[in-house]
């Protein structure tokens, strides 16, 4: 039977490359997409003509599908679309903001849309703004995050049993086997963020990269939920952030604290010291850098075995 994600996207495997920001540039999403997957721009650190750039330098490296990643609350989202317009780009996924705003105006310009969510509730408001696909991310993912704290093994047969769209789970999926897990679970595809962190093509700073390799089990928290929920590496900007709250510091503290370009000058610059290193728990099972064709071909060939390793009981 056909695969449905594979089938709406047009691509040869269910894999799809999250349009992280400081690491999905053209790079990465053409070598997933020239790999089988999908691979995503992640537009959420691109200025506008930025992304122009990297949607064409996209074209010109993989005659695959490929997609653009936006984050509905960027402050200068109209022209950002007006670009994937003009670029006729016809893969788009949103994230964190509302779908109404902006479903309707891409689907009209030929575009089909997905829209990541972390609860059941969100999921039926993405449903009903007439969505093509939901992401399903659980709390272990990196980078900005549910509030609720729900594990993707819990997060994915709830949206499943709500809604009537293809949908991809997100949040800890590092292997073929968690692949397998997540599609037994009724995911029909996966998005995978961190373990596309740990390539060649990505454009986060190869400190950064360095540091995902040395991760462990507990490396990484989820904190700033006054603000907007992120996933981080302990780092001196974390344990900045954990001092403060062990005294008690208000919101507006820690916006302060936080400031503006943290991320950029941890994932982008290389400072592992003042900068914000957005990462998923996965990190800790990651242990070398790869190329993404070699990624994807190690998904589908874990996938596969496990599979068939796999017997009946009873």
């Amino acid at each position: 039977m056909a695969n449905s994600i594979a089938q709406l996207f047009g691509i040869r495997y269910p894999i799809i490359q999250a349009g992280m920001v400081w690491a999905s540039g053209w790079r990465l999403a053409s070598a997933v997409s020239n790999a089988g997957g999908l691979g995503l721009l992640g537009a959420g650190s691109m200025y506008p003509e930025i992304l122009r750039e990297h949607i064409q330098k996209c074209k010109k490296a993989t005659d695959k599908p490929f997609g653009v990643n936006i984050p509905l609350l960027y402050p200068d989202i109209d022209k950002l679309m007006e670009i994937i317009v003009e670029e006729k780009v016809t893969i788009v996924f949103t994230a964190a903001g509302n779908p109404k705003l902006w479903t309707e105006f891409l689907k009209t310009n030929g575009c089909i849309v997905v829209h990541v969510i972390s609860s059941v509730k969100f999921a039926l408001k993405a449903q009903v703004c007439g969505v093509d696909a939901i992401v399903a991310e659980g709390f272990e993912a990196g980078g900005h995050n549910g509030r609720e704290e729900t594990t993707t093994m819990t997060l994915i047969p709830l949206v499943k049993k709500a809604i009537n769209l293809p949908l991809i789970a997100a949040g800890g999926i590092g292997s073929g086997q968690a692949m397998l897990a997540a599609m037994a679970l009724g995911a029909d595809g996966v998005q995978v963020g961190s373990r596309f962190v740990a390539t060649p093509e990505a454009s986060s700073h190869p400190d950064f990269k360095s540091e995902v390799l040395k991760a462990e089990q507990g490396s990484t928290e989820l904190t700033l939920k006054e603000l907007t929920p992120v996933r981080l590496l302990k780092n001196p900007f974390y344990d900045q952030i954990k001092k403060l709250y062990n005294e008690g510091a208000s919101s507006e503290k820690l916006k302060e604290v936080l400031g503006r370009g943290r991320a950029k000058k941890g994932m982008f610059e290389g400072d592992l010291v003042e900068g914000e290193l957005e990462i998923g728990q996965v990190a800790a099972q990651i242990d070398t850098l790869l190329p993404a064709e070699s990624i994807v071909n190690e998904f589908i060939t874990t996938y596969n075995a496990t599979l068939k390793r796999l017997t009946p009981l009873g």
